[in-house]
């Protein structure tokens, strides 16, 4: 039974080694310009040296281009993909075909993740981008483990699921949470926005608090708990789900380097004692949700929901 692939999301370059000995084995990065709701900024220079890190510890990094291109950031595609190429990044994830193309002129060898975080829903859908250049695809977080099994046993390309972290529920290319703000006659630059770790919208109906941010690529909310499956992964090890997500968007190192360890140690012991990973599992969940903030709950997210035709 192969070990699926420990993918994490850091925050800035010093987070490279701590995750590393806590147990990734790789890590997706990028700046806004490029890519949607990461975990930190990371700028040219910054790329260059996560991949040197990385390499230096046989770590792989993949490059965020997943955001949608409109034509007037059309013509920088190619000169990043170049640079990218050039530092030899292990994979670009991408979501707009217009990616796909550049990618074709300027680095065809290089490895593409297609995910379009919300319609990699079937395997069939899966192969065709496996058949236009995509080596993986990354799996919508709105399915059931069944729906995932079944995707895995019939792709063609490596599958990617996220078991851990927060999820985007709704996006805009608006600038919403500036347009509210000027309409209560209040200024906040978007940087700013960016770094409001602290902004809900508070559903008192649900009792639920939504993360919201703003960015260059719009406003982002997000859901009210964070994923947690780390007490159901035996069921996708032996499918042979290829790559495991830890999403640490609006989380600290401390946080993502604890749940990254404790990922390790589930995998590893879900991959090399089934049976033990089987006892402690309520363990390894109970441990989980010490470490969760206050205010971030833990549920399964759609794994376990019934999908209804």
């Amino acid at each position: 039974m192969k070990k699926p692939e420990l993918l994490v999301t850091p925050t800035k370059v010093e987070d490279i080694l701590p995750l590393i000995e806590a147990g990734a084995d790789a890590f997706i990065i990028g700046e806004q310009k490029f890519g949607l709701r990461l975990a930190g900024e990371f700028n040219a220079d910054d790329v260059k040296k996560t991949i040197e890190l990385a390499h230096s510890k046989g770590k792989k990094v993949y490059v965020a281009m997943n955001a949608i291109f409109h034509n007037e950031k059309i013509e920088l595609l190619n000169d990043y993909i170049a640079f990218l190429k050039e530092v030899n990044a292990d994979g670009i994830v991408f979501g707009d075909p217009a990616v796909l193309m550049a990618a074709r002129e300027t680095a065809p060898d290089m490895k593409l993740h297609w995910n379009t975080e919300t319609t990699a829903t079937n395997w069939y859908t899966c192969n065709y981008w496996g058949r236009k250049g995509a080596k993986r695809a990354v799996l919508a977080r709105e399915l059931s483990m069944d729906a995932i099994v079944e995707i895995k046993e019939n792709a063609e390309v490596e599958i990617e699921v996220q078991v851990h972290g927060m999820t985007c529920m709704f996006q805009s290319k608006r600038s919403l949470l500036g347009n509210y703000f000027e309409y209560q006659g209040k200024a906040l630059e978007i940087e700013n926005r960016k770094e409001q770790r602290n902004m809900f919208l508070h559903d008192e109906e649900r009792s639920n608090k939504y993360p919201i941010f703003e960015d260059e690529n719009g406003t982002h909310i997000m859901s009210p708990n964070d994923i947690c499956i780390i007490d159901e992964l035996q069921e996708m090890i032996e499918a042979g789900v290829d790559s495991f997500k830890i999403d640490g968007i609006l989380k600290d190192i401390d946080y993502l380097v604890a749940v990254t360890a404790l990922y390790r140690k589930t995998i590893d012991l879900a991959v090399e004692d089934p049976d033990q990973y089987d006892d402690v599992k309520d363990d390894l969940l109970a441990e989980a949700e010490e470490l969760q903030p206050e205010n971030r709950p833990l549920d399964t997210g759609f794994f376990f929901k019934e999908t209804v035709y």
